[in-house]
């Protein structure tokens, strides 16, 4: 199965966008042992949302397009990554182990809906 793991950063914290370099480091060496043991798919991290856009369409209006950054939001998307686990509990285990590598952080994990789960069309 894979899911995917987002998390989350208070975009108001320079911190959060600065990593140090131990953070890099064991950030990294996460990655190449989860890659060597076929649980990471791929994984980044995104720029602060004063770089991004929200598209926005509510049924019969038109499409609108805001430009960040978005004030209203104290958290935001700061990266994420797309893995491999057995089922959601070993997901869970994995970004249990991701979130011990920030000092504050909300990592969501979602499973990726995959063909076989689509009900079948009539």
């Amino acid at each position: 199965m894979r899911f995917l793991m987002m998390h989350r950063l208070d975009e108001r914290a320079p911190e959060a966008w600065n990593p140090s370099q131990e953070f890099m480091q064991k950030m990294g060496e996460m990655i190449q042992d989860w890659t060597d043991r076929g649980i990471l798919i791929t994984a980044e991290g995104v720029h602060p949302s004063a770089k991004g856009a929200l598209v926005r369409k509510d049924r019969g209006a038109a499409t609108k397009v805001t430009d960040g950054p978005f004030t209203e939001a104290k958290e935001v998307i700061g990266g994420f990554a797309l893995i491999n686990a057995e089922d959601r509990a070993q997901a869970v285990r994995y970004a249990e182990e991701y979130a011990d590598l920030f000092e504050e952080i909300e990592v969501e994990v979602r499973q990726i809906v995959e063909f076989d789960d689509l009900p079948p069309q009539a």
